[in-house]
């Protein structure tokens, strides 16, 4: 209260300050030489100045050309300096390579650059069927299973453990025979539908178990045309692999390897059908360098088919996607072989 008195008297004209400082509990005025002793009670203790005994002639430039400077005298140039006075220079960190961009040591390309190409011919020719040859070769299929990451392995695994538990095993044993049986009857149709070229192929499946299936690829079907292969063998005899292709064939006037799929769950991108690209760039690849065929392939495509009929996703590969899971197939490859 003293101090909010001791303002309003600051305020105020001299002649007036006895009169206006007062102390409520006091009858006595105190008397004006009294301010300075008041305000000392309520003051610290005044401490030393240690820049007292600083040389100041000594850094006086320094001081003038410190308070002289309208802006920062330092720049990024200068810091980096003084880092490397006080710390050293910065140390270069070189980030780990990521798996995805290794390169595979034995480099094949994707296109075959001395295979001899054959003109287009006007007749329609039939759809190559060529057999598949048992060999020691691995299959393409053979590879990707045993060379899946750890992370697919135990996505896989906890799948199957669900299955087992809401089926039994048995019950899991019977669904998976079905699933192979419904993919086989699936593609035997589409080979029906392309040979005969008719709709009394696709109209003897409405009753089947691939009525859903069919129903799903009509729109897909339509933008098929110059079938070149169905469920024809293919091997590379460089990379000493093979495989046995669905269908090769021109899907909206591009020539692509196609890859017919059967699925109950959606599978919209192609990042959902999993190893499914690679094994389209690992057909396109050998079929590129295999001899019995008379052209080479640049594209792929694969189709996801739904049981419950509903429209199949088609995933178009271009080129340039089809060179990267290329790469990718390769290093799969390579693990494979070093494993056995």
């Amino acid at each position: 209260l003293v101090r909010m008195q001791f303002l309003q008297i600051l305020s105020r004209k001299p002649g007036s300050l006895e009169v206006l400082f007062q102390i409520p509990f006091c009858q006595k005025q105190f008397p004006y030489t009294c301010l300075s002793t008041s305000a000392c009670v309520y003051s610290k203790k005044k401490k030393g100045n240690s820049y007292d005994q600083v040389d100041q002639e000594k850094y006086k430039n320094l001081v003038h050309s410190v308070i002289s400077y309208k802006t920062s005298a330092q720049t990024p140039e200068t810091i980096l300096e003084e880092d490397n006075l006080l710390y050293g220079p910065p140390a270069k960190h070189t980030p780990p390579i990521k798996a995805g961009t290794r390169t595979p040591k034995n480099w094949v390309p994707l296109i075959n650059p001395s295979k001899r190409i054959l003109p287009v011919s006007s007749d329609s020719n039939m759809p190559l069927k060529i057999r598949l040859q048992r060999t020691k070769m691995p299959s393409v299929t053979r590879i990707l299973q045993q060379t899946l990451s750890p992370q697919q392995v135990f996505y896989l695994e906890r799948w199957k453990q669900k299955m087992i538990e809401e089926l039994g095993k048995e019950g899991f044993e019977e669904y998976t025979k079905n699933l192979f049986l419904q993919g086989e009857l699936f593609h035997s149709a589409l080979e029906s539908i392309f040979l005969s070229e008719e709709t009394a192929a696709r109209d003897q499946g409405e009753d089947d178990v691939v009525a859903g299936y069919l129903s799903s690829v009509e729109g897909v079907l339509e933008d098929i045309s110059e079938v070149k292969a169905l469920e024809s063998g293919v091997h590379h005899p460089t990379l000493q692999y093979l495989g046995l292709v669905d269908c090769v064939a021109k899907y909206r006037g591009q020539l692509c390897v196609i890859d017919w799929k059967t699925s109950e769950k959606p599978k919209p991108s192609l990042q959902n059908t999993y190893d499914n690209p690679l094994q389209v760039a690992a057909y396109i690849g050998a079929i590129n360098h295999d001899a019995n065929y008379d052209f080479q392939v640049r594209c792929g495509l694969v189709v996801v088919a739904y049981k419950d009929g509903s429209p199949a996703h088609p995933h178009f590969m271009d080129p340039d996607l089809c060179s990267q899971y290329w790469d990718k197939w390769l290093l799969r490859l390579e693990e494979y072989m070093d494993k056995n």
